[in-house]
């Protein structure tokens, strides 16, 4: 993805992404939203543009809400730190971001697939290799054990219901968090922290036996 964008990295570029609103911004309301100086703020912002993200017309700039995740994976692309993107994202793009890792790494993904009877949804579903990946998307600033585990407790009756509507699948539920020191386990459930979840798919495969995988008896 972004394959042809030769962005040049500003310091405070990820900061930049509060400003990413959909609809046109001047080069001061974007300094105001991201506490940035007007002249960093322009630099900035015409970048993006110069990249095809995002248009300017008279003395604004114009957005469309898929801009701000370009910029994340651009970002992300070039090095800088997942964690430090993913705090200016909101659940939404959180969950686009996730998606998006996993579509580069080969995986068929669907967002948000809807379950019924019970009614469920399920945030993002990665399949590769004959197995489904079922995540719940996290965009939590505080965890607790107790909150944790109610997630994944709901994560496994999804994913059984997913398993029960899909022939021949076999299935693993997995939690990825915003803000989370490493990968954790609940009920042999993953707790992968964003900035850790490239590298837990890269591994995915060869650590399946250590994580809980419902399939049909």
């Amino acid at each position: 993805m972004n394959q042809n964008i030769q962005m040049k990295i500003h310091p405070k570029m990820s900061i930049g992404l509060q400003g990413i609103i959909p609809g046109g911004i001047s080069v001061q309301d974007f300094s105001a939203v991201t506490k940035m100086n007007s002249i960093d703020s322009k630099i900035i912002l015409e970048e993006f543009v110069k990249n095809n993200i995002g248009s300017k017309q008279d003395n604004s700039y114009y957005f469309e809400k898929s801009d701000k995740l370009k910029i994340a994976i651009t970002l992300l692309e070039k090095g800088l730190p997942i964690d430090e993107i993913s705090i200016f994202l909101d659940w939404r793009d959180f969950e686009g971001l996730t998606a998006e890792i996993l579509s580069s790494k080969n995986f068929a993904v669907i967002k948000n697939m809807m379950l019924t009877k019970p009614r469920m949804e399920i945030d993002v579903v990665g399949i590769r290799l004959g197995i489904a990946i079922l995540i719940d998307c996290k965009h939590w600033k505080r965890y607790s054990t107790s909150s944790l585990t109610s997630a994944v407790k709901k994560q496994i009756e999804r994913t059984k219901k997913y398993v029960e509507k899909t022939q021949g699948s076999i299935a693993v539920p997995v939690i990825v968090t915003l803000f989370q020191d490493k990968v954790d386990f609940i009920q042999n459930v993953p707790i992968v922290p964003i900035f850790q979840f490239s590298s837990f798919i890269d591994e995915f495969y060869g650590n399946i036996d250590q994580m809980k995988t419902i399939g049909k008896d």
